[in-house]
């Protein structure tokens, strides 16, 4: 008789459901979020298991590699989309969501995520942590303005670290009193500049180091970041059966409410990867504005941009960027100059 296992996972335990092809539940248990008590419990319990489903979430990249290496046939969804199904009881919790899902792996109703490599969660690491350099940093910058108003100083056009050290040396002669009181606000801004630089250098050697990103790097307005930041998050291209899908994977497509007479196109989707549509949208708006040579796809935006605006400009071209992207990657060619 098949049957099929779903897993509810939290951060130290894990609800397991198993149900048989009629959906009448054989087992419940607990057991310890990690892949090795799992594996060993479905070994035990679960013969003829078909399928083993769970969601997506802190864990289940973990989870799901140690599964598989370990040999079950685990599949993982996506869980906004499990949350519609889960959400019909009327009663939540972590019984109902594990049974839940032993339902959805059973019926085959779930669209199953495509789960990145090791190494590509790697890159995406050093990603995240150069994102969150520059958060601090933005953030630190912003309260040294703010403070510096409460006693009538202005910061002004300050964008590199010497710039604004010349500058605060301006302003602490007339206020000589608030240099003490600034200096560990400054000391940090310096740290996290420091590590901001290390970490740039690191993933600009990274993405010198692969061919693909080279490729991709050809494209006026990609750099390291933007080329990087698309190999780990598209990992293969054959993922995707027309490149223009790529852009709508991306959420940079409009939304579409359609029923009856009424058809209604709203704003993007932005589903997908954030990390990936910010950087094609930053990618798509040098090339825009500081890209010098003329190319089509420039030329194409800046005729959108007088007609719509610059930021669905921006948008479009982004979209356009991640086509042409995907089609450098799957062909092995270089951006050719029009």
């Amino acid at each position: 008789m098949s049957i099929y296992a779903g897993l509810d996972v939290s951060d130290k335990t894990t609800h397991i459901c198993v149900v048989d092809v009629d959906g009448k539940v054989l087992r419940r248990d607990v057991v310890a979020s990690d892949p090795d008590v799992l594996a060993k419990w479905l070994n035990r319990h679960c013969q003829n298991l078909v399928r083993v489903v769970l969601e997506t979430g802190t864990l289940s990249t973990f989870l799901y590699h140690g599964l598989v290496e370990r040999g079950v046939a685990i599949e993982c969804i996506c869980a906004r989309h499990a949350k519609g199904v889960l959400s019909a009881r009327v009663n939540k919790s972590d019984v109902h969501d594990a049974e839940g899902l032993a339902q959805l792996a059973r019926t085959g109703w779930y669209k199953r995520v495509h789960m990145k490599a090791s190494a590509t969660h790697i890159d995406r690491a050093a990603l995240r942590i150069r994102a969150q350099l520059i958060t601090a940093r933005t953030s630190m910058a912003n309260q040294l303005r703010g403070l510096l108003k409460l006693f009538g100083l202005r910061m002004g056009t300050a964008r590199t670290p010497g710039r604004r050290a010349e500058r605060l040396a301006a302003l602490y002669a007339q206020r000589p009193d608030l240099k003490a009181l600034f200096a560990p606000l400054i000391a940090s801004m310096e740290g996290i500049e420091e590590q901001l630089r290390a970490s740039n250098r690191l993933l600009d050697d990274r993405a010198k180091r692969d061919e693909v990103c080279v490729r991709l790097m050809s494209v006026p307005g990609v750099g390291p970041i933007t080329a990087l930041t698309f190999t780990s998050t598209i990992e293969d291209p054959h993922r995707f059966a027309r490149s223009d899908d790529v852009g709508a994977y991306a959420g940079l497509v409009p939304r579409r409410s359609q029923s009856g007479e009424r058809d209604t196109s709203g704003h993007i989707s932005k589903a997908g990867d954030p990390m990936l549509r910010k950087a094609l949208y930053e990618a798509a708006n040098v090339a825009l504005s500081q890209v010098k040579r003329p190319f089509a796809l420039q030329q194409w935006g800046r005729k959108m941009a007088e007609a719509k605006g610059a930021k669905r400009a921006r948008t479009a071209v982004a979209r356009k960027l991640a086509a042409l992207l995907h089609s450098l990657w799957l062909n092995e060619t270089e951006f050719r100059w029009a």
